[in-house]
């Protein structure tokens, strides 16, 4: 086999030593100091000498050092990267099942499900990562960020994951990216990957964590700052004397919800609480090399000293002053300091009663969560107080299980009334059975996740879920009520009331990790055989888009306005549609099934202009697609916000869809669109959304003459004879054209 899996001491030295070269490169064309996010990604330029380095309009053609999946989107991926015939993956990657288990009874009886209900998807991944060289973590061995934080992640280096919260990984320093299956195969097929050159937002900390206020806290509150589409195209970088206050761990919490800024991904310059996480992590050999590359590894002195003459945006935020945060409900933009938070409840009526509280996830379950979460257990214990309503618990890996177990944490948890969850996702990505809430009761949870969409937890659109760090989310399940403040108020037991001391735990554990030896397979190579079963309800074999003939989209039908937010989860929803990632046909029935419709107001449902009847948006696409019907979608600002699966771009492509036309779009999404041959256009005046009625027909005319830089012209003819014309836009290159008239990136691919 060609390459090894790991992030080997050779490796890292040869990622260091190309970045030096490229950079010198790259400094000796712009004659200016680098911010760190700059010396990464070109760092990583697949030709630094002639790539136009443009922020905000370049496309960046990198060479990342590292591809890693997760199950659900790992299908698709592995899928595509089978179709375009190549012998192994030619970076080192790895898969990771932590999507598809539901969290139900607790990890033992969970897992046992799951094992039995997926053993067709797992013999999938595991035989297909066998035979092309890519690593297997199997199922709850942990959370694909937990994992690649733990074993493969180093300063200074690029990664894509097929995940919205690989960003994680910028916690150690390495600038990770969220993207579709398309772009991971590409990458594991040997071509550079593409992306917008990012506009860069530097955030300056200040000052030094204290009290209850925690890592968790400074992205909560961010986010309430730049809101979820204030980072869209923008790299955030952290500097000044506060970072090196938070631990590794504590980074990658606040990378991790960079994507709910909607931003590329985060990062942190490399420190001495990295080099730490990496020995504790028995990496000793990388943090040695780190700490010889210091240079690279941050950002130049002028850049830190004077940022606003390099960044495009500038934040302060004093750690010192910062207290502690919620995000929600239905957004993780709507944010506030826990102070605000009674008179708010009382004020919109939120459900005061907690009905669930929930910490872990990949955002949320290093050791020194799990520690301070557990250091507020432990006082409400002393005056008998434990929780009243369900406590669910999601350790990151089974490194961290085995250290909790051997520390003690997991105890205090089971004494206090915790459900321990399988080290998968679960809750966080809506895989949750509950049967404590009846469908369409109202509730309120708290949780230590990273998004809170409507629904997107339980499929209870009446749920309130906020999000706070795991002590907060402790405290207020222990009280059982929103309004409570730990900083302020007193928890009332059986014997008698506490006031809560702010947590303290330790960030790494005395003793070390316990390692996990047995979550992980390694491949055999080309003599494993890849297991599909043809007539499967959960895997399909691809088959090629069909090339666009050449002419224009005349007389489209509107599938679907979408009215406000409609993220990647309103599009292609997870929950029970998790079964069919595999299968690209079945998929496609959950598409736009939370899409609210702007025309009536009916969620995932619209008029069949062709019948006159209401259906399912999927079944609408279905007929028209059998009546030779083209069709488009119409979104709101942002769409496709969210998760990264491009199930939603290739569930429109495959159903028929000929363009999708928004406000604006999240860009995870807006790539993704691209590479399938779904044209992705946008509103130059976004007012013309309004024009847009149920029963027009669209064409989109001169498509021969597509061009970067050019204005597309939609006649909108509508049902009483009028007409109109209006512009739209578009962020196209010369190469993603080429993907357009191909049918799809991987059409391309396979024409090379």
């Amino acid at each position: 086999m060609a390459s090894k899996i790991e992030t080997t001491p050779e490796m890292v030295q040869n990622v260091y030593k190309k970045t030096a070269e490229r950079l010198a490169v790259v400094r000796n064309r712009l004659n200016r100091p680098l911010t760190l996010a700059e010396k990464i990604l070109f760092g990583h330029l697949d030709d630094p000498q002639n790539q136009e380095l443009v922020r905000g309009e370049s496309f960046l053609l990198l060479r990342p050092d590292r591809v890693a999946m997760q199950d659900a989107t790992a299908q698709m991926a592995l899928l595509q990267f089978m179709l375009a015939g190549k012998d192994e993956a030619a970076v080192p990657s790895t898969v990771h099942c932590d999507h598809l288990i539901q969290a139900y009874k607790g990890a033992g009886a969970d897992m046992t499900v799951a094992n039995a209900t997926n053993k067709e998807v797992y013999d999938f991944l595991a035989t297909a990562s066998s035979r092309y060289n890519i690593g297997f973590w199997k199922p709850g061995a942990g959370i694909i960020h937990q994992v690649i934080l733990e074993n493969y992640a180093f300063p200074g280096g690029l990664m894509i994951g097929t995940d919205s919260h690989t960003p994680n990984a910028g916690g150690l320093g390495m600038c990770a990216v969220g993207v579709g299956g398309s772009d991971a195969s590409d990458v594991m097929v040997g071509l550079p990957w593409e992306v917008k050159n990012p506009k860069l937002i530097g955030v300056h900390l200040k000052g030094k964590l204290g009290g209850w206020a925690s890592a968790k806290d400074v992205i909560l509150k961010l986010c309430g700052m730049l809101t979820v589409k204030g980072g869209t195209d923008k790299v955030v970088e952290y500097f000044g004397e506060g970072t090196s206050s938070i631990s590794c761990t504590g980074k990658a919490t606040i990378t991790n919800m960079g994507a709910e800024l909607g931003a590329t991904c985060s990062v942190f310059p490399y420190d001495e609480r990295m080099g730490a996480y990496l020995k504790s992590t028995g990496r000793d050999q990388l943090a040695s090399i780190a700490d010889g590359h210091k240079d690279i590894l941050s950002a130049d002195a002028d850049v830190v000293a004077n940022p606003g003459k390099y960044f495009d945006e500038v934040y302060e935020i004093d750690l010192s002053a910062l207290e502690p945060h919620l995000v929600g409900p239905h957004t993780p933009d709507l944010a506030r300091p826990i102070s605000a938070l009674k008179k708010e409840v009382a004020e919109k009526g939120y459900t005061v009663k907690i009905s669930s509280a929930l910490i872990g996830s990949c955002t949320n379950s290093s050791y020194e969560d799990i520690g301070r979460a557990a250091f507020v257990a432990k006082q409400a214990m002393e005056v008998g107080v434990k929780m009243t309503s369900p406590f669910l618990v999601s350790p990151g890996s089974t490194q961290i299980q085995n250290t909790i177990e051997r520390d003690g944490q997991m105890a205090t948890f089971n004494e206090v009334g915790a459900t321990v969850l399988a080290n998968a996702c679960g809750p966080c990505i809506g895989q949750w059975k509950r049967d404590d809430i009846k469908s369409g009761e109202k509730n309120t949870i708290v949780t230590s996740f990273n998004r809170n969409f409507r629904a997107r937890n339980d499929a209870n659109p009446e749920t309130l879920a906020f999000i706070a760090s795991p002590e907060i989310v402790m405290a207020l399940g222990l009280a059982g009520r929103l309004d409570f403040n730990p900083a302020t108020d007193e928890l009332e037991g059986p014997k008698g009331k506490i006031k809560l001391q702010a947590p303290v735990a330790p960030e790494l554990p005395a003793k070390g990790f316990i390692a996990d030896t047995e979550g992980y397979q390694k491949p055999a190579g080309a003599t494993a055989q890849v297991a599909v079963n043809p007539s499967s309800d959960r895997l399909q074999l691809l088959s090629p888009f069909t090339k666009w003939d050449g002419k224009d989209f005349v007389d489209q039908l509107v599938l679907a306005k979408a009215k406000g937010k409609c993220t990647t989860d309103h599009i292609s929803p997870g929950g029970k549609w998790l079964n069919y990632r595999g299968h690209l046909d079945n998929i496609s029935n959950n598409m736009l099934l939370g899409a609210d419709n702007a025309f009536t107001g009916e969620i995932g449902k619209g008029k069949n202009q062709l019948t006159g009847e209401t259906a399912e948006f999927a079944q609408v696409a279905r007929a028209y697609q059998k009546a030779g019907k083209g069709w488009v979608i119409i979104g709101d600002e942002n769409y496709g916000e969210g998760s990264s699966r491009e199930h939603a771009a290739m569930c429109p492509r495959h159903l028929g869809a000929s363009a999708v036309i928004t406000k604006s779009f999240a860009r995870i999404h807006e790539t993704n669109l691209k590479k399938q041959g779904v044209l992705a256009l946008t509103f130059v005046n976004p007012k013309d959304y309004d024009k847009v009625q149920e029963a027009d027909r669209v064409s989109l005319v001169d498509l021969k003459d597509l061009a970067p830089g050019k204005n597309v012209k939609m006649n909108i003819r509508h049902a009483d004879g009028s007409a109109e014309t209006i512009e739209l836009k578009h962020t196209y290159n010369a190469e993603q054209l080429k993907w357009f008239r191909a049918g799809s990136a991987l059409n391309l691919i396979r024409g090379l």
